[in-house]
C-alpha cells in the first residue's frame, strides 16, 4: 500500500491509500478516517459505501463526518465506487462503467474482468484493514443511492459480517428502476433470477434479515419516485418483520446537503451497536 493523502482534522487523519487490488485487477484508492483515540487502542470500523459518479473523495469532503467519527471513537472505510485505469471497461454514460460498479460480481464480459466489487468490499478491503489498521473486527456498513444499495445488499446477505446497516436515499429495488436494469443487464446478463440477488427488497422478502435498518430519505429528491422507490423496501421489511426506521424529510434532496445534515445521527447509530456488540 502507498499513502496517497493525509490532513489532520478534529483530532485524527484523514488518509487516502493506494493499493494493488487482486480482486479487481487493477489499482484502487479507499479513504480512511483514523480519530485520536485509534492512537491508544483498536476500534470498530464503519464501511460507508457512496453513490454513481462518485470516488473515495466525496464522502470525506463533503459530509463531515470526521468530527462524529472522533466523537464517538469510530474509524470510517471510504472505498470507491468501481474499479479504475485505463485497462478497465468504461462506457460514456454516467450510470455504467467506472464509477457505477454497483456493488455487484459482474459475470459478463468485458465487465467481469475487474467488476468484482462485491467480493472486494466484502472480502479483500476488510482483510486490508484489518492487517494494517489498528481496528477490532467489529464492523458496520452504510452508504448513498447506489451505495445505499450496495451496503443493504451485503447487511442482508451476510449479517454475520456486519454488526449493523443504514442508508440515505438507496436504490432498494434495482431490478425494477432503470439505473437497475441497465446495470445488471450489462453486469450480470438478461436472466433476471440473477439480479434478484442484489436486490434489497427481494433479499428480504426471500427471508434475508438484519436486526434492524436505518433510512433517511429525502422527499425533494428527484430521484425518489423514479429510482430509489423507498415504500418498496418499507413495506418488503413491514410484511416480512424486519425491523426498519424509515424517516423522510421535507425539502431535502439527493445531493452531500442532506447527506451532511444527519450524517451526525447514523455515526451515532453505528457507534452504539458497535461498542454493544464489543461488550459480547
Amino acid at each position: 500500500m502507498e499513502k496517497v493523502e493525509s490532513y489532520y482534522l478534529y483530532g485524527g487523519w484523514q488518509e487516502v491509500w493506494s493499493h494493488s487490488s487482486e480482486t479487481l485487477d487493477c489499482s484502487m484508492k479507499f479513504a480512511i478516517y483514523l480519530p485520536e483515540q485509534a492512537k491508544e487502542k483498536k476500534l470498530p470500523v464503519l464501511y460507508y459505501l457512496s453513490g454513481l459518479t462518485c470516488t473515495e473523495q466525496n464522502v470525506m469532503t463533503k459530509s463531515g463526518i470526521q468530527r462524529y467519527a472522533s466523537e464517538q471513537g469510530v474509524i470510517i472505510v471510504m472505498p470507491d465506487t468501481s474499479p479504475r485505469g485505463e485497462q478497465v471497461a468504461d462506457s460514456p454514460d454516467y450510470d455504467l462503467g467506472q464509477g457505477a460498479g454497483f456493488y455487484v460480481n459482474a459475470t459478463q464480459s468485458p465487465w467481469n474482468k475487474h467488476y468484482q466489487m462485491y467480493h472486494y468490499i466484502l472480502n479483500e478491503l476488510p482483510h486490508l484493514i484489518e492487517n494494517n489498521f489498528p481496528v477490532t473486527g467489529k464492523k458496520s456498513i452504510m452508504g448513498h443511492s447506489m451505495g445505499g444499495h450496495g451496503a443493504l445488499v451485503l447487511a442482508l446477505k451476510n449479517p454475520e459480517k456486519y454488526v449493523s446497516v443504514s442508508a440515505f436515499s438507496p436504490i432498494v429495488s434495482p431490478s425494477s428502476v432503470a439505473w437497475g436494469e441497465k446495470a445488471f443487464g450489462h453486469y450480470l446478463g438478461e436472466n433476471k433470477q440473477d439480479w434478484k440477488k442484489y436486490d434489497a427488497v427481494n433479499l428480504i422478502l426471500e427471508g434475508n434479515s438484519v436486526e434492524h435498518i436505518l433510512v433517511d430519505q429525502g422527499l425533494a429528491d428527484n430521484f425518489y419516485q423514479s429510482q430509489l422507490k423507498t415504500e418498496l423496501l418499507e413495506n418488503a421489511c413491514k410484511q416480512m418483520n424486519v425491523n426498519i426506521d424509515v424517516r423522510y424529510h421535507q425539502n431535502y434532496d439527493h445531493s452531500y446537503y442532506f447527506i451532511a445534515s444527519f450524517i451526525e445521527d447514523h455515526v451515532r447509530y453505528h457507534s452504539e451497536r458497535l461498542n454493544a456488540s464489543l461488550s459480547q
